[in-house]
């Protein structure tokens, strides 16, 4: 028998109180460390999400001081429930002096302790609060019994959380204002439209597993932001080149043909530009330890507006 029903284990906590933040490192294109990140991160296509909370082992001792900790913070916060101090009470007794003893510090060679792990960016979310098994002791060699328990799986999942890829401003030209009836042409090069990646890995307590997660380009779908426009080819979608770029750079007179990629606005914007939205589709993959074969996850998709002035051709009375 776990807890009593009115206590609760949470592997994170607000600012007050002591927090079990996650082990596992990323390497790759996710933006590197503190501060704005370059790019930005994809969207999953459909309704799948990375994520938001999974359960990481500890070993007994880091267990024993996380415990004790909250249960500290907890019982000598100034104004705290009595209800709260109840509960910190009761789930410190069950791993301490109940079941357990003493948090199993002296089994600490035979097993760790599974808790769960909220990602910092989403744990106000829904879907963070699903981990909210209490915390399992697992025997060295045996599988945690818990939904989200760290695999090389769920560290690829992360790892798609992570990855950044390149901010999506297309060519465009001819230079200058797009003009009514003449077709814009758009382009993504190769050093830009290429693939991504990112390795999650946790090497901790005798578990060293890892995941790389790598998202491929797959073609770039254009929004022209208005109904008054024409789209190169109709569908909106331009699929990658042989050389693995996009579309085609314009080149002087080729004004009046129609390019493999682009957009004719048929209504000059007036004093405002129209929001071209251009949204690259990407494909996404991982390996890991124990999956040497690529395993598909759900495509991804980022896209960036930019502002597309739209002029009448003046014509020369004579």
């Amino acid at each position: 028998m776990g807890p009593g029903a009115d206590s609760e284990f949470e592997a994170t906590g607000s600012n007050e109180g002591p927090t079990l933040t996650s082990q596992i490192r990323y390497t790759g294109s996710t933006g590197g460390g503190g501060g704005p990140k370059p790019g930005g991160g994809m969207a999953p296509v459909g309704d799948w999400t990375p994520p938001a909370c999974w359960y990481e082992p500890r070993t007994a001792k880091e267990f024993a001081k996380y415990m004790e900790d909250t249960y500290d913070s907890v019982v000598n916060m100034p104004g705290q429930h009595s209800y709260a101090k109840t509960s910190a009470g009761q789930t410190r007794q069950y791993y301490k002096d109940g079941e357990y003893k003493n948090y199993n510090l002296k089994k600490s060679d035979e097993g760790l302790w599974w808790v769960a792990v909220r990602d910092e960016d989403r744990w106000m979310e829904e879907a963070a609060q699903a981990c909210d098994q209490p915390p399992a002791w697992v025997e060295n060699g045996e599988t945690p019994d818990l939904p989200n328990a760290v695999t090389p799986e769920v560290l690829a999942q992360l790892a798609y959380n992570q990855i950044r890829v390149p901010d999506t401003e297309v060519s465009l030209a001819p230079g200058g204002a797009s003009k009514v009836n003449l077709p814009t042409w758009a382009w993504l090069d190769r050093a830009t439209f290429k693939p991504v990646e990112v390795t999650a890995s946790l090497v901790v307590n005798g578990v060293n597993i890892s995941a790389t997660t790598v998202a491929r380009p797959d073609s770039l779908t254009l929004d022209p932001g208005t109904a008054d426009a024409t789209l190169h080819p109709a569908s909106g979608e331009c699929g990658l080149n042989g050389s693995g770029s996009v579309g085609e750079p314009y080149a002087k007179g080729k004004a009046g043909q129609e390019p493999p990629c682009g957009v004719t606005y048929l209504r000059a914007s007036g004093k405002s530009a129209y929001d071209l939205n251009a949204t690259v589709n990407w494909k996404i993959g991982w390996t890991g330890t124990g999956q040497p074969e690529e395993q598909a996850l759900p495509d991804g998709a980022f896209g960036d507006d930019q502002d597309v002035v739209v002029e009448e051709i003046q014509s020369v009375n004579r």
